[in-house]
């Protein structure tokens, strides 16, 4: 069972940078996807960024690119990924949730890559961008 630590949320003003850390462990994670989604006040939740833990293959939400980047860092036991978030606009604001499952995170495709039921969810980070 792959269990998931999401940290590095908090409240920044526009143009301001956070970084999120999602720990993924309890699991062999050679050949899954992790991703990140949000949910904004009175929105429904989309998916952001994903990586995939075995050949780093990334996808992004077309309004975040050049702005985010994902990464990861694989041990034996755990995968840890960072999404650095610059250049924070108020619409960036939400709750920020990481998960996973053992599909593909396609560069080219929003749909094939966050359009489908992940297996496990984190519990959440809040980000607020606002002055």
């Amino acid at each position: 069972q792959v269990q998931l630590v999401e940290s590095g949320g908090g409240s920044v003003q526009p143009g301001g940078s956070l970084r999120l850390s999602c720990v993924a462990s309890g699991a062999v994670l050679h050949s899954h996807t992790v991703a990140w989604f949000r949910q904004g006040p009175g929105k429904e939740r989309e998916g952001v960024s994903c990586i995939t833990t075995n050949d780093g293959n990334v996808a992004y939400l077309s309004s975040v690119k050049g702005r985010f980047t994902i990464s990861k860092d694989n041990t034996d036991n755990t995968v840890t990924v960072y999404l650095q978030m610059d250049d924070l606009r108020p619409e960036d604001t939400g709750i920020y949730y990481c998960a996973v499952d053992g599909g593909y995170c396609y560069p080219r495709s929003y749909h094939y890559s966050f359009k489908r039921p992940y297996d496990v969810w984190g519990q959440g980070t809040q980000v607020t961008v606002s002055s």
